[in-house]
């Protein structure tokens, strides 16, 4: 089976607001050519989710992901003209490299579609 085609654009380093009030930068964004579809990756370092007594468990971080996607990913999409079927949206507590394993790390994802300039969750 061929190996995905994966583009990483570059993108700063950018703080970003989000419901839980944890801090969020973006970490990378990637555009994936899964055969059929092209899925854009919008990997984020969310320091706050590692495991801990006061970390930032799922189901206070699953809004953030879905305002990721509307606030940062569809924009990301129009300002640099990126067309995708899905897009993913991950969050980690530490910079892991695409495709690495990292037992260490704590990481979160959603999928979602496009539609109408909203983002619709399609649950991974």
């Amino acid at each position: 089976m061929p190996a995905a085609l994966i583009f990483a654009l570059a993108t700063p380093a950018l703080a970003i607001d989000v419901p839980s009030g944890q801090v969020i930068d973006l970490q990378e964004v990637l555009v994936e050519d899964m055969g059929e579809e092209t899925w854009l990756r919008f990997r984020f370092i969310a320091p706050q989710i590692a495991e801990g007594p006061d970390a930032i468990a799922y189901d206070l971080a699953a809004p953030d992901m879905e305002h990721l996607c509307a606030a940062v990913a569809l924009p990301y999409m129009i300002e640099h003209a990126l067309v995708g079927q899905v897009i993913v949206v991950s969050l980690a507590d530490r910079a892991v490299e695409f495709g690495a394993a990292d037992p260490e790390a704590t990481q979160y994802f959603e999928a979602f579609r496009a539609q109408n300039d909203t983002c619709i969750w399609e649950g991974l």
